[in-house]
Order: C-alpha cells, then structure tokens, then sequence
C-alpha cells in the first residue's frame, strides 16, 4: 500500500475541527478536513505520495475545494499540489508561519477576487482609427502604397513598428479609462499578462465583500456604454489568487 500524505488545499483563520466532504483531490472521494495549530486550520485531504498526473481533472478539483471553503471562510489558497508527509509536518508549517498568515487573513477578511478581461471587437475598425489619429502613420503608409512591392519593404517595416507604438499606446490609454472607476472600489487589483493585439486589459481586483455588488452594477455600466466596440469577460467571486498563493519550501 502507498505510503499517505497530506494534500494542502488552503489555510483559514478557525481552530475548530471542520469536515468538507468526500471531494478530496483524486477518485477516491478522501474527506476533507482540518488540521489546526491554535486558530488556524490547513484544509487537507489524504493522497497518495506517489505523484498524480497534473491534469485539467486535478486542478479543478483543487480549486473546487477552494471555493467550497470560501462559502463560510475566508481562505489563503496554498500551490496547486502541496503535499506534506504528516500531519505534524502541517501543523509545524502552521506554526512556524503563524505570525504571516495571521496578517494575510486579516487583510483578506471578508474580500473576494472578481476578474476582468477587455477586449476590442473590430480590430480593422482599431487600426483604421490608429491609422487616420498619426500622421506619422498616415505619411509612411502613403510612401508604402506609393511603392512597388519590391520597394516597400522597410517602409513597411517601419509602418509595422509605429503601428504597434501606437496600438500599444491606445491600449494604455482605454486600460486606463477603465480601472480609473474599478479602481476606487476594490482595495487592491493586479493587472495579469494580455494576449493578443485586440486584448487590452486582464485584471484581478480584491473587493469586500459590502461592495461587491457596487463593483458589479459599475462593470454593468461600463459594458452598457462601451459594449458596442468592447467585448467584457466578468468572473467571479473567487478566492484571492492573483493575491496570495502560498507556497510550502522544504
């Protein structure tokens, strides 16, 4: 038989002795629960220490367990696959990180991520306006079009780089626009990594709970007034993963 260890799933700010469920990570259907050192419990399940396969399967799981804790907790999600061999090997990483997590779960208090991705609907209809805004553009476009195929090379190398300048300029601009109102609601956010030219924003805002619904009615308002060139991809609640992630070292 597999020697067992401990799948740690997050920490919450409760010493009592909890039970989730049997939706520990696997097919085993391991119940989840707690592990405590004083007021602080690790959400755990038991696994085997042979290594799963990292899957899609796994990983929302883990994350399914995450949001199940958060309906009553407020939680520090732990890495996606942390394994300690004991359960005294948990409650140490309780104990010896006690004084941190204790002022992360206060700061986290009654807060939730909400996600929003921006994106622009008509790319032509962007780069047509970038176009006709610089006269830069405008003049080393006309040099392009006046060339033969065979002469417009570096023109054309030239026109690609000031576009995108440019392209990255609007988006800057518009991202602004954007937070300027998201901003002042939420008590923190991080800006996470766009893709692709028509992309221009991919936040993570941390918000109390009181103002969730304010936050809401205000990305409503910003999708009524822009929906038409602006696509809104709104998520959440979640448990604050651009904002903590704790990571167990040996």
């Amino acid at each position: 038989m597999a020697e067992e260890g401990q799948y740690i799933y997050c920490v919450i700010g409760t010493g009592e002795a909890r039970n989730f469920g049997p939706m520990g990570i696997g097919d085993r259907g391991d119940p989840v629960t707690t592990i405590s050192y004083r007021d602080l419990s690790a959400v755990v399940s038991s696994v085997p220490m042979t290594k799963y396969v990292v899957s899609k399967e796994t990983m929302l799981a883990h994350e399914k367990v995450i949001e199940t804790v958060m309906k009553d907790d407020t939680v520090l999600p732990v890495r996606f696959y942390t394994i300690a061999p004991t359960a005294e090997e948990v409650r140490s990483l309780l104990r010896k990180r006690y004084p941190e997590f204790k002022k992360m779960l206060r700061e986290l208090d009654n807060k939730v991520e909400l996600g929003l991705k921006v994106i622009w609907r008509d790319m032509n209809a962007v780069f047509e306006g970038i176009m006709e805004e610089s006269p830069d553009i405008k003049a080393v476009r006309a040099k392009v079009l006046a060339h033969s195929a065979g002469e417009a090379g570096q023109d054309k190398a030239t026109l690609s780089e000031i576009v995108k300048l440019a392209l990255e300029d609007k988006k800057a601009k518009e991202r602004e626009t954007l937070l300027r109102p998201l901003r002042r609601l939420s008590s923190d956010f991080c800006l996470n990594r766009t893709y692709g030219d028509d992309m221009i924003m991919n936040a993570a805002f941390l918000v109390d709970r009181i103002r969730e619904r304010e936050f809401d009615s205000r990305v409503e308002q910003l999708t009524s007034e822009r929906g038409d060139t602006l696509e809104f991809k709104y998520v959440g609640p979640a448990p604050p993963y651009s904002f903590v992630n704790i990571v167990v070292t040996e």
